[in-house]
């Protein structure tokens, strides 16, 4: 169990090629959403930084949880209905309408997309960025550091749950961070009185069955 707090840990070391690497996704992110959604892009920038530092706590590649929290986002550009017309060409499948799930295309969309354009980035980067949104219930590592930093980040609103859960950071495992982060999400879809997609619902009954026993 790590017992750094967060936002006190030592800073990644890159080698040179990463550090390209990184500036290189960084200047396309900028190309790509700064001036179209700025504060979109603030987001992810947030969300790379968060997700370093959880990857360096719970021993995860600090590169690859940088560049899928910086790319984690880059569908988001475009609205919904684009994401729904995307998705459709692309034969991504939810098992429902598209139209009541378009909030959680980004992810599936970009892990399709952006590997031709970043094809020396390896698949574990596309399956984080992919169950970002939704979750799955065999999360790796990598997975849960960047669902957990898109939820924890700085730039999103100082609500109890979230302070919550950012103060639990480095003091429980985690497995035990991703499932606070998954539940937290299902009770601010369900509070806003919003469709709640069935898969969501197969995870946590999954998660249940597997972790609860197990959390802490």
């Amino acid at each position: 169990m790590p017992s750094n707090n967060f936002g006190q840990i030592q800073q990644p070391f890159y080698t040179e090629d990463q550090r390209k690497e990184i500036a290189r996704i960084r200047q396309a992110l900028k190309v790509h959403m700064a001036k179209a959604k700025p504060k979109r892009y603030a987001h992810s920038l947030s969300v790379a930084k968060t997700a370093t530092s959880l990857a360096l706590m719970y021993d995860v590649d600090p590169c690859l949880a940088c560049c899928a929290g910086l790319l984690h986002d880059w569908e988001k550009v475009f609205d919904n209905d684009q994401q729904i017309a995307s998705a459709h060409e692309l034969g991504i499948d939810l098992g429902v309408d598209l139209s009541l799930v378009g909030n959680l295309l980004h992810g599936p969309l970009a892990a399709r997309r952006l590997p031709a354009v970043f094809p020396e980035l390896p698949s574990a980067v596309w399956q984080a960025i992919a169950r970002h949104t939704m979750g799955a219930i065999d999360m790796m590592p990598l997975d849960m550091v960047v669902f957990v930093a898109d939820g924890i980040e700085p730039l999103r609103a100082k609500t109890p749950s979230l302070e919550r859960i950012r103060h639990r950071v480095g003091k429980v495992s985690l497995t035990s961070l991703y499932w606070e982060s998954f539940v937290g999400g299902i009770i601010y879809v369900l509070q806003g009185g919003r469709y709640l997609y069935p898969g969501t619902l197969e995870i946590y009954n999954a998660l249940v069955l597997r972790h609860l026993p197990n959390r802490g």
